[in-house]
């Protein structure tokens, strides 16, 4: 199973670490694309059951009307929780009441450069192993595995945004006996920074031109062009 915690892009309420140089109303196109640009990779791993976890109101999102054509190939669950450790263990709990037992692969919609190829990847590495976990460059996590949904819970109190979450998450997991795997580090898309270096990465998708299309601060329209 391939798992989607999501938020939906409404301005001012998604990717405000972005403003500035971006706008709210960027901000939240950033992030609408990058929400696509995740679906579409999820729905081209053959073979597996597509979940998305998802929070706020889709009716005021940016992109909302592609998003929710998008959605209906996938199951969606509310999110529950009060934290977001608490919601990503919901999350994996809900999605095991869709699909049943199986593992599962979690990812967030910060990370539109991994392509179905990569998940597929982290998919067979997740084969044989109790978890996996893909460290993000910015000390987080961009990719949790488990084979069993309960395992979740080990992180459910785990603090998040913080540069030794990744590493916080990894001893969870060891420490209740978890033979673990690590997965390719990538970097979340946090700071207009991120967002730069990631449409660079990926040039053609939505998220590059919603990048492009925003860009506000010559010095990031230098870096994206590579001037």
């Amino acid at each position: 199973m391939l798992l989607v915690l999501a938020k939906a892009p409404v301005p001012g309420e998604v990717k405000t670490r972005l403003c500035p140089p971006a706008t709210p109303d960027q901000a939240a196109r950033i992030a609408a694309a990058a929400f696509l640009d995740t679906l579409d990779a999820v729905l081209a791993v053959p073979d597996v059951t597509p979940v998305v976890a998802l929070t706020g109101d889709l009716s005021r999102a940016v992109g909302g009307d592609a998003l929710s054509a998008r959605l209906r190939a996938t199951t969606v669950v509310p999110q529950r929780g009060t934290t977001l450790g608490q919601r990503i263990a919901a999350a994996h709990v809900d999605a095991a009441a869709v699909a049943g037992p199986c593992p599962v692969l979690q990812i967030g919609m910060d990370t539109p450069q991994a392509d179905a190829g990569l998940l597929s990847h982290c998919l067979d590495l997740l084969d044989g192993a109790d978890a996996a976990l893909g460290m993000a460059s910015d000390g987080g996590w961009w990719v949790l595995g488990v084979q069993r949904s309960e395992l979740a819970e080990l992180i459910a109190g785990i603090p998040t945004s913080r540069s030794d979450t990744g590493l916080r998450t990894l001893a969870a997991l060891q420490t209740a006996g978890c033979q673990v795997v690590q997965l390719p580090e990538l970097s979340d898309v946090d700071t207009w920074e991120d967002a730069v270096a990631v449409a660079r990465g990926v040039p053609g998708g939505r998220f590059a031109a919603a990048v492009t299309a925003g860009l506000v601060a010559p010095d990031a329209h230098c870096r994206l062009l590579g001037d």
